[in-house]
């Protein structure tokens, strides 16, 4: 890294945008970049633009760039992007140095999608990545590799800022912060579901996709637990929790398309999500801006109010 890392800034809520298509399936920029400056204009500073809610995984190695370069564009001076990196070695080091160059703040590892992993791999695979593209890095933990061993390793490297966590254990994971002593950074990876107590165990930023629908309340939220307010906190967290709860059925395949329909609600048409994405009935779509109705209410109030 050219100079030093403020890591502080990382203690906030990282919006993963979701990524809009025009009709025939490819990238629809013009409208990423309104989003991204609607995010950015309510309070939104950190990104992680192509992600797992973005569709990482379904998403080449132009369009995550091109996602990111909007993003960095488009979003606040003073906010920061994370490029999403994975699979393959190459794959991970040309999206890495590629964002790198057009502005992006640093890297955040998706979860192997590989077979046969162990921490051995992990590691090897981590450092070959870093030293090509020489930029801080996030790491997510979704399994159990890499293991809170290695991940208290991987703190003792400079190119490691913070852990994006979504291994629901909290005395694990309260166990692995205290014996990290302060190095990185921990981050709740669960949103606003798990989020309040993750941030009791030492986390104290999470990651949202709810955020793209409702970002003031999930900012408030946050803002409240930081102050030490549990009781605002929650009262947040709970007009927050039907889209997390809708987005977690059926082993959250609705996690991508459900947040879709509702950007389409509020007039924002990003398309469906790439498949295999699970595509909504028409029954699903209604209940959703049914549920929808009085967290929109509460965040258009929020607004005004700003």
């Amino acid at each position: 890294m050219s100079q030093p890392f403020d890591q502080h800034s990382l203690r906030t809520v990282h919006l993963v945008p979701l990524t809009a298509y025009n009709e025939d399936g490819s990238l629809n920029l013009e409208a990423q970049a309104e989003h991204t400056a609607r995010m950015s204009a309510a309070g939104m500073r950190v990104f992680l633009p192509g992600a797992g809610t973005s569709e990482f995984h379904s998403l080449s190695t132009d369009e995550i760039v091109e996602i990111v370069r909007v993003t960095v564009e488009a979003s606040h001076d003073d906010a920061m992007v994370f490029a999403p990196v994975g699979f393959q070695p190459q794959h991970a080091i040309e999206i890495g140095e590629r964002s790198m160059e057009l502005g992006a703040d640093g890297v955040m590892f998706m979860p192997f999608a590989h077979p046969y992993l162990c921490d051995e791999g992990a590691r090897d695979y981590y450092h070959s990545v870093m030293e090509a593209v020489s930029g801080p890095a996030l790491i997510y933990k979704k399994g159990d590799i890499p293991s809170d061993k290695l991940l208290l390793e991987l703190a003792d490297h400079p190119l490691v800022v913070g852990v994006k966590y979504a291994v629901n254990n909290m005395h694990q994971f309260r166990t692995t912060v205290l014996a990290d002593g302060g190095r990185i950074e921990w981050l709740c990876g669960s949103a606003e579901r798990f989020a309040p107590y993750y941030m009791l165990a030492g986390a104290p930023g999470y990651t949202t996709g709810a955020g793209n629908l409702c970002p003031r309340l999930t900012l408030a939220m946050h803002a409240a637990f930081s102050a030490g307010d549990m009781t605002e906190g929650m009262r947040l967290q709970q007009l927050i929790l039907p889209i997390e709860d809708y987005r977690g059925r059926a082993g959250d395949s609705y996690n991508i398309s459900m947040l879709k329909h509702g950007l389409k609600h509020l007039g924002h048409d990003f398309g469906p999500p790439r498949l295999p994405q699970r595509r909504l009935t028409s029954d699903e779509e209604a209940e959703i801006v049914e549920l929808l109705q009085p967290i929109l209410a509460a965040e258009s109030e929020m607004r005004q109010s700003a």
